[in-house]
């Protein structure tokens, strides 16, 4: 019989480690935006780790935020079990670790009752407000980075005549009334795949605010915080056997459970408006700057997994690790950061960018993971733009060859058609299929129209350097396939 996870129940856990502090005692300083699988298996067990280990740390509790109509799905899940949850971090060696987080110690949902968000956000004690939303969830165009001022929802929370629905307003809101209530701004931190995500977070905040007024704009920029950071943890989604695993391995019944890799990175700038958490006690690299970190992480780690997702998918495998594993992949892999990625790179004193592609292909090929080669497809259109593409420009602007970088579009081009090479269906999941899936069959007659959108690749397509190598893989990719495409690439 499993035990169900709530804060009464924790001293009957054997089987996994448990918050050893007192949660009762833990106040909210944090406000997180986006609490889905990977903050719970990475910002959030940080700040776990950091309340076992400082006394000090108690006023660092989290607050989650729901703003989405499908995050009513983890306000129930966490709400059932006093915010608790389980991690399971799975090795390559295939041993498998199970902990209880505890640092989450409250969830709102935003429909339900806007204005208790915008009260905990204008809270004295909160003085972090912390973002995974996603790259798509900063609302702005992927080419020109100007935030888009006329999506619906915006319009609405600019108008006042609607109850908040964005994190925009509700957090522009809690900067005005902390504004008139005399109470200092606080920092928002942006922990998303965003290169320069708290640059990316302070242009979209301030773009909203002063839609709605100038002058609090003018406040915001003045005494709030946006902190650039990197973040580093495959986490796929929840696996739908995962809460049977956790449940017959440690005996905890868990409504949403996390799975993860053991490694995990954290690299965060150090410019906060009102205090933070001592996180350099528990392994966060706290640096003056971040961007080398963030761009050996983009260009290798999260461009790795656009350059193995549409050749695996095409190549018929639907796991990463099975992809990692192919020797063509492997190989495409390893040219691309080495050959094209790694040039790109500023210099990085105390790290060997070598290790760290070894370790990158290691941890690609975990089985343990099982993450989906489905998941990296998705929302390419929010990542190619941020990962890939300045790469080609970096490389195209020095004279240096694309030719692997160049494929991975192409391959990208190939999946976006919507069939494979079997004639069946692909599910083409990105919040621009509607344009992306008809640019990509019109590239059959009009080679250029897919690399023609300049909101995805600004101007990439006026380039010899590039086209020339994107058609010839193209070509290949739909007359002998992935197979040979790849072979032939990389020959």
């Amino acid at each position: 019989m499993s035990i169900p996870l709530s804060s009464a129940n924790l001293e009957q856990i054997s089987g996994a480690a448990v918050p050893d502090y007192d949660r009762s005692a833990i106040t909210t300083g944090i406000v997180h935006f986006g609490v889905g699988g990977f903050h719970r298996a990475h910002q959030a067990v940080y700040l776990d780790r950091l309340l076992a280990a400082d006394p000090d740390a108690s006023t660092w509790g989290i607050c989650g935020v729901g703003v989405r109509e499908a995050d009513a799905a983890m306000r129930d899940a966490l709400l059932g079990q006093d915010c608790l949850y389980s991690l399971t971090l799975k090795h390559p060696d295939g041993a498998v670790e199970t902990s209880v987080i505890g640092s989450i110690v409250d969830y709102l949902y935003a429909p339900d009752d806007p204005d208790a968000v915008v009260e905990r956000l204008a809270d004295p004690a909160t003085r972090i407000v912390s973002l995974t939303v996603t790259e798509g969830g900063y609302n702005f165009s992927p080419s020109t980075g100007e935030f888009d001022a006329t999506n619906p929802d915006v319009v609405a929370d600019l108008s006042g005549a609607t109850p908040l629905v964005t994190v925009f307003g509700l957090v522009t809101e809690a900067l005005a009334r902390r504004r008139e209530r005399g109470i200092p701004a606080f920092t928002v931190m942006s922990c998303d795949n965003v290169q320069g995500n708290g640059d990316m977070a302070r242009s979209t905040f301030l773009a909203f605010a002063t839609l709605r007024d100038p002058a609090l704009a003018g406040w915001i920029a003045d005494n709030a915080r946006f902190p650039n950071s990197m973040v580093d943890r495959i986490t796929p989604a929840t696996p739908p056997e995962l809460a049977a695993e956790v449940a017959d391995r440690v005996g905890i019944a868990d409504n949403w459970p996390v799975v993860a890799e053991p490694f995990t990175q954290w690299v965060l700038e150090d410019d906060f408006a009102m205090g933070r958490p001592a996180l350099e006690k528990v392994g966060v690299q706290v640096v003056d700057d971040v961007t080398p970190y963030e761009h050996m992480k983009l260009r290798l780690l999260n461009s790795g997994h656009q350059a193995l997702c549409y050749f695996g998918y095409l190549l018929g495998y639907r796991y990463v690790h099975d992809a990692a594993r192919d020797p063509d992949i492997v190989t495409l892999l390893r040219r691309y950061m080495s050959e094209e990625g790694k040039p790109t790179l500023a210099a990085l004193p105390g790290v060997d960018v070598d290790d760290y592609i070894d370790t990158l292909l290691e941890r690609f090929a975990n089985p343990a993971i099982a993450d989906t080669v489905a998941r990296l497809c998705q929302d390419s259109s929010d990542r190619i733009p941020k990962w890939l593409v300045p790469v080609i420009r970096d490389r195209v602007a020095s004279g240096g060859g694309v030719p692997l970088a160049a494929a991975v579009v192409a391959s990208w081009t190939r999946y976006a058609e919507g069939v494979d090479e079997q004639g069946e269906p692909i599910d083409v999941v990105d919040p621009l299929a509607a344009r992306l899936v008809p640019l990509a069959r019109e590239s059959r007659t009009e080679p250029l129209a897919f690399v023609r959108d300049v909101d995805l690749f600004g101007d990439l397509a006026d380039y010899e350097q590039f086209t020339a190598v994107y058609l010839r893989a193209l070509d290949l990719l739909r007359t002998v396939g992935a197979r040979r495409t790849l072979e032939a690439v990389l020959a």
